[in-house]
């Protein structure tokens, strides 16, 4: 398939458009700058230099494509709807990047067990509700004659298959504790999350082109873990000492308002069942805290 990639030098899309070429297709990808497009030209991808504001560039890269992938941003509308109507009654796949923060708590740290099922979403938050109106204008899309689908990632790990990027979660958890000498969890760090191996979302996207139903919205995860339990393991890895608890005001301070409450002081325990009924997905990677041990640094 000829398909585009928007965020095709990021962690998630670098890793999507490379995992593309290696399966023989013939691969586009965004990019914001002349260095950018030189990184993806040596990945083997056709660099696009353009941003998502680009209406015009990206009505015109879904018609050319056989497919498209929105890997830069869950939360661009304006990308979004020029994606569909590029795309409109052509029975094409729109596959769009979400992820799971949409049912987070913003707990501060504590525990949660409340577990959510991809037909059964809460009411967003206010800090998350245009997200979720974007994943449903893409899901309302299969009934505009695009097969479109939403992939609701949860806590990415390991190492990028694309250019050199970070996932967004535990390198900043590992970035403040070499910085700090210091690993720190927001509050108590019982919080958890649904996570998955950047390398089992590769599979499931790759999956989900072929054979995704329009209209299917997928939790993508492959277990989860508690923070501390994660923040122990990347002190053990480090050779520090134990994790220690960080008022949310001070990890506001490091991470920012959404990093510190949703990305690692929230819950956001999910089931994925649709990616192994529909799709016969079968993640390989299951343990986040033996990555952390064993491949992290």
């Amino acid at each position: 398939m000829n398909l585009f990639v928007t965020g095709a030098a990021g962690f998630i899309g670098g890793s999507i458009a490379t995992g593309l070429v290696k399966a023989g297709h013939a691969v586009t990808g965004l990019v914001r700058s002349a260095e950018q497009a030189e990184q993806l030209k040596a990945l083997g991808i056709t660099p696009v230099v353009g941003s998502l504001d680009d209406r015009d560039v990206l009505i015109a890269q879904a018609q050319a494509s056989d497919g498209v992938i929105n890997a830069a941003s869950s939360d661009h509308r304006g990308a979004v709807e020029a994606l569909i109507e590029g795309l409109r009654g052509s029975g094409k796949p729109l596959l769009h990047t979400s992820g799971s923060s949409i049912v987070g708590d913003a707990s501060g740290g504590k525990g949660s067990e409340v577990i959510y099922y991809e037909d059964q979403l809460p009411e967003p938050t206010v800090d998350k509700a245009a997200r979720v109106a974007i994943d449903n204008l893409v899901l309302a899309a299969a009934q505009q004659g695009v097969r479109s689908t939403v992939l609701c990632n949860t806590l990415i790990y390991g190492h990028s298959l694309g250019v050199n990027r970070d996932s967004v979660q535990l390198p900043r958890l590992l970035k403040q504790a070499r910085k700090s000498g210091v690993v720190r969890h927001v509050g108590p760090g019982q919080n958890i999350w649904s996570n998955v191996h950047i390398e089992d979302v590769v599979a499931l996207y790759l999956l989900a082109l072929e054979k995704t139903p329009a209209g299917t919205f997928y939790f993508v995860e492959s277990g989860e873990a508690a923070f501390i339990d994660m923040t122990r393991a990347m002190a053990k890895a480090m050779g520090l000492g134990e994790p220690q608890d960080w008022p949310l005001a001070e990890a506001e301070k490091e991470w920012g308002y959404e990093m510190a409450n949703y990305g690692l002081g929230s819950n956001s325990r999910v089931r994925g069942r649709h990616a192994r009924e529909l799709l016969g997905w079968t993640p390989k990677r299951t343990s986040v805290e033996a990555w952390i041990l064993d491949e992290m640094l």
